[in-house]
């Protein structure tokens, strides 16, 4: 059996992006060669104990990655938050949606992604570096995207934390896995993470520990049940077969977006 599986009737418990992204602390940012890349890259997370994943347009055929990935379920039998980041376009948002994304996030302030997520109900986490980009986010929606953040550092954001006290603060750009604590410590709610992730599914798993330690916080050497699920499963997770009218109607979205608003 998989450790990762589609939804199905009732199993999976609903729940809202940011407060899964405030427990899980990090968020993997998938950018691929094509959608199959992602979506066992999405899967090998998802093996883990990893929760929310990020897919990027930037990943040719990203919005079919999307539809065969967002009913699937983490190795902890909840439901996957599949977002979709580099939302840069109305276009862009709508596919997104359409395929089944959980949230959306954009690198930088994205008027038409903010509209078309509040016409959908969608949660939008808008990227700013600025104070003002920020502070404009946090007020339509709550939530921004710090970026980039290596250039503003864990002091930044600190700072941030101490004008936005109530804001959910996900600092992306330039940040290694082994600095999380640093950015927690400092006030954000989770930190975003493109490159460095582990290939090897115990140290993969390591990095999504109970919630209550946080990334990397942990006993040293401990290995929680994600770890242990993850050894276990090792390489013989297998990519879900696609679901072919999913695929096809986000194949058609790609296509002609224009349809879609």
């Amino acid at each position: 059996m998989s450790t990762v599986s589609s939804m199905s009737g009732s199993s999976g418990t609903p729940a809202h992006p940011y407060a899964v992204l405030a427990a899980q602390r990090l968020l993997p940012v998938l950018r691929n060669a094509d959608a199959d890349e992602a979506v066992r890259a999405a899967i090998r997370l998802l093996a883990a104990g990893c929760r929310a994943v990020e897919l990027t347009t930037s990943t040719p055929g990203w919005a079919a990655a999307v539809a065969r990935t967002a009913g699937l379920e983490d190795v902890r039998g909840r439901r996957a938050l599949i977002g979709v980041g580099t939302v840069t376009t109305a276009a862009q948002a709508a596919a997104a949606l359409d395929a089944g994304a959980a949230f959306l996030v954009s690198p930088y302030p994205a008027p038409e992604v903010r509209e078309i997520a509040g016409r959908r109900g969608a949660v939008f986490i808008e990227g700013g570096f600025t104070p003002a980009e920020i502070a404009s986010a946090v007020r339509a929606a709550g939530a921004a995207k710090v970026f980039p953040a290596h250039v503003g550092g864990p002091r930044f954001v600190r700072s941030l934390r101490a004008v936005l006290p109530d804001a959910v603060l996900v600092p992306t750009g330039g940040i290694r896995p082994d600095e999380v604590p640093a950015w927690i410590a400092a006030g954000a709610t989770a930190v975003g993470i493109g490159d460095g992730l582990p290939a090897d599914p115990a140290e993969l798993a390591a990095l999504f520990v109970d919630p209550a330690c946080g990334p990397g916080r942990g006993a040293p050497g401990e290995r929680g049940p994600a770890a242990q699920a993850a050894v276990q499963a090792g390489a013989q997770t297998a990519v879900r077969p696609a679901d072919q009218p999913a695929v096809q109607a986000a194949d058609r979205a790609v296509a002609a977006p224009e349809q879609r608003l």
